[in-house]
């Protein structure tokens, strides 16, 4: 059994960018499967990659913004394929920034399976509160799904 964990990422803060958070935290209530850990980064970069070492596996859950998608579209992507992560830190690298830094310095300990489950959120304008717009919050369920489907299939 591969070790995994699903990562719900975002900014619970920032409105539909926290998405992810909601989603992981809805998956708590279905997923108790051995191996697999749930858990919620309100970072990214190098310390997202920190939450991910050790384990084979990881699914990151998402809000992103693709302009060939509808509002609250749900996919599964791997990792290459979506070109950046959606931040309002200027401060920090992004997650395909990190994770080919690891690889340059030699670390080996973080997963060679990374699955993003994306919701698209359309444009980021970070503004502040904590409730998701509504086409955002319908999306909910369908990447809770996803998730499950992915977990079940062990890879």
């Amino acid at each position: 059994m591969k070790k995994t964990i699903i990562l719900g990422v975002g900014n619970p803060i920032l409105r539909d960018d926290g998405v992810g958070i909601h989603v992981a935290e809805e998956l708590k209530k279905h997923i108790k499967k051995p191996g697999v850990t749930i858990d919620s980064a309100f970072t990214g970069g190098m310390n997202l990659l920190d939450l991910m070492v050790d384990h084979d596996r990881a699914i990151l859950i998402d809000a992103v913004k693709l302009k060939n998608k509808k509002l609250g579209d749900v996919g599964l992507y791997g990792f290459g394929e979506l070109s950046a992560f959606n931040t309002c830190n200027p401060h920090d690298v992004s997650l395909p920034q990190a994770v080919d830094l690891a690889k340059k310095l030699g670390e080996n300990r973080i997963p060679t399976d990374i699955k993003v489950v994306g919701i698209n959120i359309g444009e980021l304008n970070c503004e502040f509160g904590e409730e998701l717009s509504s086409e955002i919050e319908k999306a909910i369920p369908k990447a809770v799904e996803l998730v499950k489907k992915e977990v079940e299939s062990d890879g």
